[in-house]
């Protein structure tokens, strides 16, 4: 088991997965858990995740994400959709407008972490046409899709990119 830094160090976007390599139902439930176990406005968890595992609505995935290949290639693609209507109702326009969305990435990211920590890989797409992914996985109205998340197998692991050293992006107020 990685630690906690040695996963955040180690997450980096794949494009490439192993075709040949499923993921494990075992893997794949250990990676929502911990996405459903992630900080929400008032524990709303005001988001829902659809896991698409079938090749043709990954293609369509693919497809409505501008043609980032690596979304039909990856066996399993999670989409994290906020629901504001369920958030409103006990924060009104801040909730809608706000928590909904960050409960969502919230929930997202911890699964990006999830996913590291369990010997897989992934991408974070935030690039596609909405009313595709919401027609194409049969969303209400009230169910707006945040993001994406490729994830496999990795078949290459790219060299890490730089980081803004901490003080262009830290400031500290005393």
């Amino acid at each position: 088991m990685w630690d906690f830094f040695a996963t955040v160090r180690n997450r980096h976007s794949i494009r490439k997965y192993q075709s040949d390599m499923p993921v494990e139902k075992e893997k794949l439930h250990a990676v929502l858990e911990m996405a459903c176990a992630a900080p929400s406005a008032g524990d709303l968890q005001a988001y829902r995740i659809m896991v698409v595992s079938s090749a043709d609505k990954r293609q369509a995935l693919d497809e409505a994400a501008d043609s980032q290949l690596f979304i039909a290639e990856a066996p399993v693609c999670l989409v994290f959709c906020a629901i504001p209507k369920e958030s409103s109702e006990k924060f009104g326009e801040r909730g809608e407008k706000l928590y909904a969305l960050q409960d969502a990435t919230i929930a997202a990211a911890y699964a990006q972490l999830a996913i590291v920590a369990a010997g897989l890989a992934s991408t974070w797409v935030g690039y596609f046409d909405d009313e595709k992914v919401k027609t194409l996985l049969n969303l209400d109205d009230d169910t707006i899709p945040v993001a994406m998340l490729s994830l496999g197998y990795p078949a290459e692991i790219p060299e890490a990119t730089p980081r803004a050293p901490l003080n262009k992006i830290v400031h500290y107020i005393e």
